[in-house]
């Protein structure tokens, strides 16, 4: 790989990773209603989904994807139920706690986990890495540094993107510490992981 296409799959990582869909959309509720942490797990998921992607991409497995297709719808759907779930528990929780609080082992898995799903069960992921990644990468031609510094790329851009949603979400709710404000959070997490839930299952 050369300057060029690393410069080229940086920015279309970019334009995948800021275009709001269901990915941006849950991250911003996770941080609305519980903080930076949680939403952080959310955007892990979501990236080791789209690493999954660059592997299936890069060792020729785009067949084996197209024979799973029933497969993926099924995940789509589940992933969208999930999200939906999520949406209606936010919606009548209460005030959550502070972002400082020690983060929950199970709730964090289960953020990880949402955010994996995301990615596995979204078709713009799924037609980028195996229909438009080769038009930046030559996959028939890579290195394993190649490979390293491919998913690096992948990575920092997808995550680093996704972590400024996070962050500013989460700020905006610090601005807002009432029990009042605390319910408006978690009633705005809620329509946003609906909506992304909604976009998700919809997604042809």
């Amino acid at each position: 790989m050369n300057l060029l296409s690393i410069t080229l799959l940086a920015g279309a990582m970019f334009l995948l990773a800021v275009t709001p869909g269901p990915g941006v959309l849950a991250t911003v509720a996770r941080a609305l209603a519980s903080g930076f942490r949680p939403a952080a797990m959310v955007v892990a998921g979501i990236v080791i989904g789209d690493l999954v992607f660059l592997l299936l991409a890069i060792f020729g497995l785009g067949a084996l994807a197209a024979v799973l297709g029933d497969l993926f719808i099924i995940v789509k759907y589940l992933g969208a139920a999930y999200l939906v779930w999520l949406g209606l528990r936010l919606w009548t929780a209460g005030p959550a706690a502070d972002d400082g609080a020690t983060v929950n082992d199970q709730r964090a898995a289960g953020d990880l986990l949402s955010g994996l799903l995301i990615t596995l069960a979204n078709p713009k992921v799924i037609l980028f890495y195996l229909g438009l990644l080769p038009t930046f990468v030559d996959l028939a031609h890579l290195t394993a540094v190649d490979i390293l510094v491919t998913a690096l790329v992948v990575s920092t851009v997808l995550g680093g993107t996704l972590l400024g949603y996070a962050l500013a979400a989460s700020r905006a709710r610090r601005l807002l510490r009432s029990e009042r404000a605390a319910r408006v959070m978690n009633r705005t997490a809620g329509t946003a992981m609906l909506a992304a839930g909604t976009t998700l299952a919809l997604k042809s």
